[in-house]
């Protein structure tokens, strides 16, 4: 992790004193990386850390890996010097693993509880260095938050990969032009217009005032012009775009120049579908790509797909059963020769979809593919950064989610891999995102994701 997209937790009050941040055990699970982000600050790890690493270490997800890191790294520390005492590093700072420590928690606090134990520690370095040293207490654990804050902890969360959720990236914007801007546009599909606020590859909608009329375009920054969208109207394998956001997502999807696209939208806004009909075109009719694979991270079933029966492949038709869904309501409308479930599956058997877990993505090199990540706001930005770094030559990646919608209990709006993708591709002349605000799938699920 380069220093430059490091941000440190946000301090609650003004210090000039030196930190020490205690980590719990989920931030290294977290991010690896995460052990040196501190700068020139000292860094606690209290050796129930250690014990905690060494359970996850096995394991097979990213959860593993960065265990198995964090292990190499302090390794690493331990050649240089004494991690008891303390090992400094190169930016300044000192990485210690605490193994002995006062409790000065209330007696009422179970002390067989890990997480306690942690809290310990912070809360015997705070009295320890009164007046000398900050005690910062860093865990992406809610719940071991709200307790370090009850025993007066600065207590903080991890903040180095986070966005600000609130100034979130729609990928859109609407524009208010004068008359003759937009009759020039509507004559020629294309308008020279200065706007500094607008991003390369941001979808606009023009207007004027005290008009009803609108026009959709995509801006080019580095030519100062709004130019038409070049796939308006197209409808990949029957599905057309039911509202200007899908309009966008289209245009987006179909376009070959772009290589990274993220949609964006709560339940019901056509994300996957509109993915899955776009990838249908280009690798099936188009040949464009070798493949469609689509992916989803494995949640809520524990560590990955193994504790469900069956092969591989019967476990993940389990999971992937979304995906069926849709590809069933595109086949169902598009194929007349033969069922929706016999077309898919003869799709599957030529090799023309292909279905994955995320766990099973790492290490591969993918060229020639359209990949489609569904559910991504339940994968770290580290996550997110693995697999679109195993995108090969000719590879298109989509990365589709509701940030509102995690499982991961360590993630949020403004942490997860998806939101933090788009706020740090936008303005790239590959990527393209759009934000959807409307549900269409039906009178039903609108109202239930707006009521509910």
């Amino acid at each position: 992790m380069t220093e430059a997209n490091t941000t440190l937790p946000k301090k609650k009050e003004k210090s000039n004193l030196k930190k020490i941040f205690v980590l719990d055990t989920n931030i290294l699970l977290h991010s690896a990386t995460s052990l040196m982000a501190f700068k020139d600050n000292d860094v606690v790890l209290p050796i129930q850390v250690i014990e905690e690493l060494d359970r996850f270490k096995k394991e097979t997800n990213e959860r593993g890996r960065n265990a198995r890191e964090v292990a190499r790294i302090l390794d690493n520390l331990r050649a240089k010097g004494s991690l008891m005492k303390g090992v400094p590093t190169e930016a300044g700072g000192n990485i210690q693993v605490l193994t002995e420590f006062e409790n000065h928690l209330p007696h009422h606090m179970n002390m067989d509880i890990t997480d306690n134990q942690i809290l310990a520690c912070a809360k015997f370095l705070q009295i320890k260095n009164q007046k000398k040293m900050q005690v910062v207490f860093v865990s992406k654990d809610i719940n071991a938050r709200i307790k370090g804050d009850a025993l007066q902890l600065l207590a903080e969360d991890f903040e180095s990969e986070k966005i600000n959720f609130d100034e979130f990236y729609q990928g859109w914007k609407e524009v208010y032009v004068s008359p003759d801007v937009y009759a020039d546009f509507a004559s020629n599909g294309t308008v020279q217009f200065l706007d500094p606020s607008l991003f390369h590859n941001e979808y606009v909608i023009l207007k004027m005032k005290n008009a009803s009329e609108e026009l959709l375009g995509r801006y080019d920054k580095p030519t100062s012009t709004i130019l038409g969208l070049s796939n308006q109207g197209e409808n990949p394998w029957g599905i057309s775009a039911m509202n200007q956001q899908q309009e966008f997502a289209l245009d987006a999807l179909l376009d070959d120049r772009i290589q990274l696209v993220t949609l964006v939208g709560k339940a019901g806004t056509g994300k996957t579908l509109l993915a899955l009909a776009a990838g249908l075109k280009k690798a099936v009719d188009d040949l464009r790509y070798k493949r469609m694979l689509v992916s989803r991270p494995i949640m809520p079933l524990g560590r990955d797909i193994g504790y469900l029966p069956g092969s591989k492949e019967e476990k993940l038709s389990h999971w992937m059963q979304p995906i069926f869904d849709n590809l069933s309501f595109i086949t169902d409308n598009y194929i007349t020769e033969s069922t929706p479930s016999e077309y898919v599956e003869f799709l599957m058997k030529n090799d023309k979809i292909a279905m994955e877990a995320i766990t099973y993505i790492r290490g591969r090199s993918l060229a020639n593919q359209w990949l489609i990540v569904d559910e991504a706001q339940n994968l770290t930005p580290h996550e997110v950064k693995t697999i679109i770094s195993r995108a090969g030559t000719n590879t298109k990646v989509i990365l589709t989610g509701d940030p509102y919608q995690i499982d991961n209990p360590y993630l949020d709006p403004s942490s997860n891999g998806l939101t933090y993708v788009v706020e740090r591709f936008k303005g790239q002349s590959i990527f393209a995102h759009t934000n959807f605000v409307k549900s269409e799938r039906s009178q039903l699920a609108a109202l239930a994701v707006e009521l509910l």
